[in-house]
């Protein structure tokens, strides 16, 4: 069973940017499982670190159509992803020190960050790119 299922709620109607929430969603899923199944800490690490790369990766994509099309809640939006990749990067340095242990708690705020982020401030922007012609 899947942590996180990808439902039309998640959907902000720009096939790109719904395919990389839908990688996201699933590299939680595979996060979830491993840290479900004991998997070891370098299995796990691996994870993380593939995870925080493709966020990075995805964060370009939908701020390189904010500057692209002017949207106008680009500097907000944006800071919502450097707080996200700042605490992520905390977690992964603090788990490969051998500080801070992947939980549950971890992973609850990673689905919750997500789930929360797309529905609020990725919501917003579907429509705007809409207008523009992206789909």
């Amino acid at each position: 069973m899947a942590y996180i299922d990808w439902s039309d709620e998640l959907s902000v109607q720009v096939a790109e940017i719904d395919q990389q929430h839908q990688k996201l969603v699933s590299m939680l899923n595979e996060l979830h499982d491993a840290m479900r199944e004991r998997k070891s800490k370098d299995s796990l690490g691996k994870i993380i670190e593939g995870l925080v790369g493709y966020a990075g990766t995805h964060f370009a994509t939908e701020e390189k159509y904010f500057d692209q099309y002017g949207y106008p809640e680009a500097t907000a939006h944006i800071g919502e992803h450097r707080e996200f990749v700042a605490k992520v990067s905390d977690f992964k340095q603090g788990f490969d020190e051998g500080q801070i242990m992947l939980s549950i708690d971890v992973m609850d705020f990673l689905e919750n960050w997500l789930v929360t982020h797309i529905q609020g401030s990725d919501k917003k922007y579907g429509p705007f790119f809409n207008e523009k012609g992206l789909r």
